[in-house]
């Protein structure tokens, strides 16, 4: 891309963008970014296209196209991300949230629907993305989190301080040290095979979050296993897993003696999640 554009309207500016590769939501969002209107909505560019873009912002647009092209997630250009409704605070330190997990949430929400104080926790929170809007939905929840990265936690802890969402959060890796039970226990582990070749597209973004064994259920299996001895009885276990994993979740959680164990599609119509639930009677 080049980063010499003439001068021109925002119309001509985002249509420039589309004919270089970018997708039209991209490019809107940044070009909203590169003028300081991040905050305006879409709608603001339709109501200003034929205003024209000054040199600088220009130039601001045109770097930013450049970095998206080069495979950049969009969140980790503009530092935001919404995510079931919550503006979240993105870098490069966590996994950049995928519409896709929000079929997570929704199934966690009606797994604790009918208790009056439910108690959750959210393994490799990343930005927090979950947990806190599992908190923000149920405000009388008791919402934890855990993450192994300092990092990540860093990030998901300034987004519930902003947010003022009392989520509580501690380091570990995935189970170890948890104490207690939960009502559910909810998961967005990594799930790509240390092998897979699409991992090149997502150089940008943590490996650690994204890479898990050979197979990619290494992290799986080990959360299937630890999670029964943290589980109230009646209580959920639900993860996210990749595209074409979810026959072998739901034999990992049926193995290690779930009930009602399924599956949950996205919006694609793929079985994004599944989950089971520990018997109440064993």
């Amino acid at each position: 891309m080049t980063t010499d554009l003439p001068p021109t309207t925002l119309a001509q500016a985002l249509a420039a963008a589309q004919a270089q590769g970018l997708a039209r939501i991209d490019a809107q969002l940044l070009l909203l970014h590169a003028l300081g209107h991040a905050g305006a909505g879409r709608a603001w560019l339709l109501a200003h296209d034929n205003d024209a873009l000054g040199a600088e912002a220009q130039a601001r647009f045109a770097a930013l196209c450049q970095r998206r092209a080069a495979g950049e997630p969009v969140a980790y250009l503009t530092g935001v991300k919404e995510f079931y409704g919550l503006a979240l605070q993105i870098d490069a330190r966590v996994l950049d949230p995928r519409p896709d997990t929000e079929t997570l949430v929704d199934w966690a929400l009606a797994a604790i629907a009918p208790l009056p104080v439910p108690r959750v926790l959210d393994l490799g929170t990343g930005s927090g993305a979950i947990a806190l809007a599992v908190q923000h939905q149920r405000p009388q929840a008791q919402v934890s989190a855990v993450d192994a990265s300092p990092d990540a936690l860093a990030v998901a802890q300034a987004n519930a301080a902003r947010l003022q969402l009392p989520v509580q959060f501690r380091r570990g890796h995935w189970l170890q040290g948890v104490g207690g039970r939960f009502d559910a226990i909810v998961s967005n582990p990594p799930y790509i095979a240390a092998a897979d070749p699409h991992l090149a597209a997502l150089v940008h973004e943590p490996r650690q979050a994204l890479a898990s064994g050979a197979d990619g259920l290494d992290d799986l299996r080990a959360i299937v296993a630890q999670a029964p001895a943290h589980l109230e009885p009646g209580g959920w276990l639900l993860l996210e897993h990749g595209w074409d994993q979810a026959g072998a979740v739901r034999a990992l959680l049926q193995a290690a003696g779930f009930a009602q164990v399924q599956s949950r599609k996205d919006l694609a119509g793929i079985e994004r999640c599944s989950g089971g639930q520990w018997p109440t009677v064993k």
